[in-house]
């Protein structure tokens, strides 16, 4: 129903305006008629000399729809197998796979699956509908882009660097960054900014917690097992083990006469069945395992000693713990790596191959998740990827115009690495389609970036400057997600790289042994020719004595008697 005044519409009437008053006629009511009729109090008599009109419209009846699965954890396993570990469950599953019993139970639960699977065969559910070569264009996939998404800045008025980032293990809501100033001697260094800080990702305005330490930290890990518990290296050497429950301070920390003497570069959280335990290296040569329930001491220690140059020490600056048998890598000051392991008797047992890797120090050491022999360092100005059972690299890439800092593998794709460089720009490689260059080469900072980190989803990347910036970059599908026979052809390709190595090793062997047996053969005739020089000596020396002998200058002697002719 529409309303509107009466002045909005049609033509207005004059002759009852409220100027003056026209009375046309007047009709008084009959007395008599209105003496039989009773007054009604009030009087309302709506008149309307038109239809009503309205506008409707028709609407289909709301359906609301609501999510509901089903959601699968896995429980139930023995006391003694830690769901946490993959040795364990992979151990555990073979040995029920073996067992009647469960293949009895497997043979049960197929015989009735069958027939709903065999329901698929009117409709071919996996039908190409637009296969190669029937006239259909296909779509590439779109370019490789990525995007910032938060910047977290150091609240601290001083310039500090972004040295260490670790996500929150649950899916990345939580972000932590140890700030320092890593320069030897810096000024800066004498302010009190010792705090590092914790933000919400949805909140990058103002930190959610900041961890006080007595130094600043190098390094910062959080707990894989428990994301309350995290563990940082001070830049004097400390190691500080928090609780986010109980406050921002150090819920425990150790003394520094048993700790490192240099800062901590590295520090790990160990795989195990108690989340307690974590592995820390520093500058100082020291490999120190703790628990952070009890820090006054560590609970092991060991020297990086070269082998090859006298037992002298070496500074680690990057580190791999795989928690396979105890074995882990360091990359060092000095560019080697060192494989070692934990579960050699004497420390000599527990160092074990050192090969040159770089011409400065080994920046950054990480294993491939997906193929764990396969694994990337960085330092100088090259990126090198490499296979633990050959002693050199079996991919360089080309020298960059500035020093390289940090690379991480992707945690999803196979294929994929960042790395990060001097000069602010973040590449990102990905050698299943292209081996040469980086895919994708972003200009994130004006300053150096330090530090790079992946989220365990492998949508996000944060990486951290020198200045106390930390970017937090969202990856495109195209270098998150894994893409058809990735992970087949990845693995041929690195294959085929080391065997290729692997016959330039043998070759440069083969060489280097026919050289030997030459120089040998060389060394043999001169032995051989010897006698025969040793003869001629003797024949010389027997005839200058029939002569009269040699005098001191070579030349023949003077003859007994002046008067006899001198020997010729």
């Amino acid at each position: 129903m529409y309303q509107r005044e009466r002045n909005d519409f049609g033509r207005p009437c004059i002759a009852f305006g409220a100027s003056e008053t026209v009375i046309l006629d007047e009709f008084l009511p009959d007395q008599d008629v209105r003496a039989q009729h009773m007054e009604r109090n009030p009087t309302v008599l709506d008149i309307q000399a038109i239809s009503e009109m309205s506008e409707s419209f028709v609407n289909t009846e709301t359906v609301s729809y609501v999510s509901k699965g089903i959601m699968h954890f896995e429980g139930g396993w023995p006391k003694e197998v830690d769901a946490t570990e993959k040795e364990q469950i992979q151990r555990y599953k073979k040995k029920v796979e073996k067992d009647d019993e469960y293949l009895r139970a497997l043979k049960a639960a197929i015989a009735g699956l069958e027939p709903s699977i065999q329901q698929n065969y009117s409709l071919d559910i996996y039908e190409d509908y637009f296969p190669e070569g029937d006239g259909f264009q296909q779509y590439a996939a779109p370019p490789p882009t990525a995007k910032t998404l938060a910047v977290f800045k150091d609240p601290q008025p001083i310039k500090r660097s972004a040295c260490n980032i670790s996500w929150h293990p649950d899916a990345g809501r939580k972000i932590a960054v140890a700030f320092s100033i890593m320069q030897f001697q810096d000024p800066r260094q004498d302010s009190n900014a010792m705090e590092s800080y914790i933000w919400d990702v949805n909140n990058p305005n103002t930190p959610e917690l900041g961890l006080t330490a007595p130094s600043p930290l190098c390094c910062l890990e959080y707990n894989p097992k428990d994301p309350h518990l995290l563990v940082g290296g001070a830049y004097n050497g400390l190691v500080c083990a928090y609780d986010t429950r109980t406050g921002t301070a150090p819920k425990e920390k150790s003394i520094i006469e048993d700790s490192h003497r240099d800062p901590v570069y590295k520090i790990c959280w160990l795989a195990g069945k108690t989340p307690f335990e974590c592995v820390s290296t520093s500058t100082d040569g020291q490999v120190l395992w703790w628990d952070v329930r009890k820090m006054e001491k560590p609970i092991e220690g060991l020297w990086l000693e070269d082998k090859t140059d006298n037992g002298s020490r070496m500074g680690a600056t990057a580190l791999e713990y795989t928690g396979a048998g105890g074995k882990f890598m360091a990359g060092t000051e000095q560019g080697k790596i060192v494989a070692c392991s934990r579960k050699g008797k004497t420390p000599a047992d527990k160092i074990g191959n050192i090969w040159e890797a770089h011409c400065g120090p080994v920046y950054a050491l990480q294993r491939n998740a997906y193929f764990p022999k396969f694994y990337i360092t960085v330092g100088d100005w090259s990126v090198k990827l490499w296979n633990e059972e050959i002693r050199t690299p079996i991919v360089t890439s080309k020298s960059f115009k500035s020093y390289v800092t940090d690379a991480a593998w992707s945690p999803t794709r196979p294929g994929v690495f960042v790395v990060s460089k001097f000069d602010g720009t973040l590449d990102v490689w990905d050698v299943y389609y292209k081996q040469s260059d980086p895919t994708l080469s972003l200009q994130v900072d004006a300053d150096a970036l330090k530090c790079l980190k992946y989220q365990e989803l492998g949508s996000y990347v944060a990486t951290g400057s020198v200045d106390g910036s930390v970017y937090m970059l969202e990856l495109s599908e195209t270098l998150s997600q894994m893409q058809p026979n990735e992970k087949v052809n990845v693995m041929n390709m690195l294959e085929r790289e080391s065997r290729r190595e692997k016959a330039l090793e043998a070759r440069a062997k083969e060489l280097k042994a026919k050289l030997k047996r030459q120089e040998d053969a060389a060394k043999g005739e001169d032995e051989e020719a010897t006698p025969w020089a040793e003869l001629a000596v003797g024949i010389e020396e027997k005839f200058w004595e029939q002569v009269g002998g040699k005098g001191d200058e070579g030349a023949p002697a003077a003859p007994a008697d002046p008067a006899a002719p001198a020997a010729p």
